[in-house]
């Protein structure tokens, strides 16, 4: 792994924010004018503000707790966790049909899931690591030629000093 000096970080080579889609946002808000309708018989002002600060925090809670999906520094980032580079195999990123197989029937259970629905693309990287009894990573990602490009060149950085 590179060292970073004085806690300055580099430029991250990817990194995607598994955001909730449009509707899942609308779908979010709706949760406050139910909350409103709830205290209407105790104060219709009250009501409207309970209704506004329910919709809102729900939608800021959706985009803030987002898992962040990131290669930087030699290490690939998905949700909480992280592992080194040089300690996966080759990516594979698959969309559509093989995507739907990749999350439900050829899923491994003993793998790292940072899976998010309404996103189609998956990015599988196997972890070439004996000591570690995950078998792989499977990632949800929007762009997953981009992801595998990034992890591809930090692996190939790793491999090649001076670069």
């Amino acid at each position: 792994m590179q060292k970073r000096g004085c806690g300055i970080r580099t430029a991250a080579e990817y990194r995607e924010r598994l955001s909730p889609s449009l509707w899942a946002l609308v779908a979010a808000a709706v949760c406050g004018p139910m909350a409103a309708v709830v205290f209407s018989p105790l104060d219709t002002t009250l009501a409207l503000f309970i209704g506004l600060v329910v919709s809102v925090a729900i939608v800021v809670a959706l985009l803030a707790l987002s898992p962040i999906v990131e290669v930087r520094d030699g290490e690939l980032r998905a949700g909480r966790a992280h592992i080194a580079v040089d300690l996966l195999g080759e990516p594979a990123g698959v969309v559509a049909d093989e995507a739907r197989t990749a999350r439900g029937s050829g899923l491994d259970r003993r793998a790292w899931h940072v899976i998010r629905g309404g996103i189609d693309g998956i990015v599988t990287v196997p972890v070439n690591d004996p000591d570690d009894p995950t078998p792989m990573w499977v990632i949800s990602t929007r762009t997953p030629d981009r992801l595998v490009a990034a992890i591809q060149r930090a692996q190939v950085r790793l491999r090649t000093p001076g670069r």
